[in-house]
Parts: C-alpha cells; structure tokens; sequence
C-alpha cells in the first residue's frame, strides 16, 4: 500500500500543482488513500520531494533538484549511489542490490525516478533491493549501469 500511495504521490508532484501537504492529503483521499498529514509528510521526505520554487518562481513540491534549478533526472541517484550503494548481483531477470542498512527504499526511489532504460521497477527492503529488468533486457547490462552510479 506505501509504494503505491507514494507512486501516486509522485505522479501528483510531477503534475506540477501540488502546493501544500493539506491538498495532497485531499488528493490522495479522491483516489481512495486514507492518510494523515504526519504520513504525506514522511513519504515526501523519502521520496526526496521538497516545497521550494520552480523555475518559474512558483512554489509547489517536486525534486530537490528540479527545484534548485537542475532537470537532470538521475542527479538523485548520483548523489546517493557512492554513499549507500555496496553491491550489484544479476540473476535472472533481476538485480539484486545491496546498501548500507536502512538505505534501500531511498535508493530504490531515486533508481525509480531517474527511468533508467531497462528497468521494469524496483523492490526494496531495509538494505537489499530486487531491480526487475524489462523483457529482453539483460541484468547484468543493468547491474553494471546501475554500479557505474557508486564510482
């Protein structure tokens, strides 16, 4: 239920309207998520979503760097990967990543939001994330895409 609440929370953020923490409580109650503003507060913390001014000068809540200016999709990752990410292990149709304890659901976000070509999804636990590559596409292609981001 928290990944997909905070999916739906990202796709509000992306809309680009989202002005305070009180309308995405009320956002989210339309779609038939129960929450509290303590709770959308600790998902946008997560998630790396922050109130400040676009490019524009208007203030709503998106990327901590969109909002500083920066576009770069997978800036996220690059900042989080050399300090959290330890190992990448391609099996199957999966890569399974290990981070530092406690670690794994940032990263795994920021590994969402930077829409790396080939990578279906993620699933993460407290130090371990399951990156499920699209159809076709080899995991270890992935996992040493995903490592390049640590060094």
């Amino acid at each position: 239920m928290k990944r997909q609440r905070q999916e739906a929370i990202i796709q509000k953020v992306k809309a680009g309207e989202v002005t305070s923490q009180r309308q995405l409580v009320e956002l989210l109650s339309k779609e038939g998520y129960r929450v509290s503003q303590t709770t959308v507060s600790r998902d946008l913390e997560e998630l790396g979503l922050a109130k400040g001014r676009d490019a524009n000068g208007r203030v709503r809540y998106g990327n901590v760097d969109s909002l500083r200016g920066g576009t770069e999709p997978k800036s996220r990752l690059r900042r989080m990967a050399p300090d959290f990410l330890l190992t990448a292990e391609p099996t199957g149709n999966l890569v399974v990543l290990k981070t530092a304890i406690g670690n794994a659901q940032g990263l795994a976000a920021a590994i969402d939001a930077a829409v790396l070509e080939g990578v279906a999804g993620t699933v993460a636990g407290d130090d371990t994330i399951l990156v499920v590559c699209s159809s076709g596409t080899s995991s270890r292609k992935i996992g040493r895409q995903i490592m390049k981001f640590a060094v």
